[in-house]
């Protein structure tokens, strides 16, 4: 990998200094990178519903994106999560569905074993290994608890049946990470016992034979496929599995610190994005003779909006730095992840008012960034769960 913008992180990096020499240039070449190769292509390729081409790909595993988090040992950048969001914000500025590729590699979720570790994280790093996810269910989304897609033992390999919802990349992927329930009990006061995890190796561009598939029909998250699966007999090695037996629910659940971070970071690139393509508009569109930026009723409105951005990168670097310092931030991190997100949806939706008429058209990306902002509120845990983690840690637990 092309790796000249990393360089090793020193002791300079605290809580009262966030944006080091080394982080700046982190996010200086990643700037670059999606002004320039991801925003053009997000701008074609959107409006018509394109996939993310495969040379971008190609382009960000060269850059190292996809091994950020993975240890140096493994070929990865050995960084932190702080420089993960970092990168993520700036995708996401461009195109909110290259800034989620990225968790597609970077160890997508952990739990393996050193043999795994050494045999699969080089080409994650690399690119050449990207994951999708078969975890939520109809009847399982926000209640993981609940899935009831079954495995069961036949010899050395598990016979998988049912049904798995919102899989995106799972036709692009070179693997699937697949939950099952592998114990049939199931205790009211445990449900999250019996679940294992399976890291299913595929071909690139297909579904694995025994799987079957419909597209979902989104609003936005486009330049790539969300699913909804079907397994029908469909047999896994048994030493695919990843973890112990029975206890695939806390691998599920272990990342979600992480993941709620980078949903942040997206969110405020997505916002980002809306802030600057409205200040431009607002200098170049004239109405009544002059700006519009000279109207008090959009300036305050864009004060607004950048404050509001503001708020929400702070809190996100907080929690960025609490992970990377091995201290447990869950309610911290749901907190980052409700306020960017609710901010997020705010954002682009005056930034979408200031361009009037215009921002209701896919001629402009502001359309883009509203319709994936939105989503930001819903996926790794919605606005109403985040608000439940929050509260119990403060009240404890109804």
């Amino acid at each position: 990998m092309t790796m000249s913008w990393h360089r090793e992180l020193g002791s300079e990096a605290s809580d009262s200094s966030y944006l080091t020499e080394d982080r700046l240039a982190i996010q200086a070449m990643a700037r670059e990178f999606a002004m320039r190769e991801v925003l053009p292509v997000a701008n074609e390729l959107d409006p018509i519903n394109g996939e993310i081409p495969m040379a971008m790909r190609e382009k960000m595993g060269e850059l190292g994106f996809f091994g950020i988090l993975i240890p140096e040992e493994y070929g990865g950048l050995g960084l932190g999560v702080f420089e993960y969001c970092l990168v993520a914000e700036e995708l996401a500025r461009a195109w909110m569905s290259v800034a989620s590729l990225v968790a597609r590699g970077n160890g997508l979720g952990g739990g393996f074993s050193a043999e795994q570790r050494s045999r699969l994280l080089p080409r994650m790093a690399r690119g050449d290994f990207l994951g999708s996810y078969a975890l939520s269910e109809p009847e399982a989304g926000s209640d993981v608890a609940n899935l009831t897609c079954r495995a069961v033992r036949d010899g050395d390999h598990w016979v998988v049946n049912g049904q798995k919802m919102w899989c995106t990349f799972a036709d692009g992927a070179d693997y699937m990470m697949l939950f099952a329930r592998t114990d049939p009990v199931v205790d009211p006061a445990r449900r999250h016992r019996g679940i294992s995890a399976f890291l299913v190796e595929k071909e690139r561009g297909s579904l694995p034979t025994g799987v079957s598939g419909t597209p979902v029909r989104k609003v936005g998250y486009r330049g790539w496929k969300t699913w909804e699966l079907s397994f029908d007999d469909f047999r896994v090695p048994a030493e695919s599995m990843v973890g112990e037996q029975d206890k695939g629910f806390y691998i599920a659940m272990g990342g979600l610190e992480v993941a709620r971070a980078h949903t942040a970071a997206r969110a405020i690139g997505l916002a980002r994005g809306a802030l600057e393509d409205s200040v431009a508009y607002a200098q170049q569109r004239r109405q009544f003779g002059r700006p519009i930026g000279d109207f008090q009723a959009i300036r305050f409105k864009i004060g607004d909006m950048a404050t509001r951005i503001e708020a929400a990168r702070q809190l996100m670097y907080h929690v960025c730095t609490q992970i990377d310092g091995g201290r447990r931030c869950d309610t911290e991190a749901s907190m980052a992840k409700l306020f960017a997100s609710e901010m997020a949806e705010q954002v682009t939706s005056e930034g979408l008012q200031i361009h009037g008429g215009a921002g209701y058209t896919t001629d402009f990306a502001v359309e883009r960034h509203w319709r994936d902002a939105r989503l930001t509120k819903i996926f790794e845990g919605t606005s109403e769960i985040q608000l439940r983690i929050i509260s119990d840690a403060l009240l404890g637990k109804s």
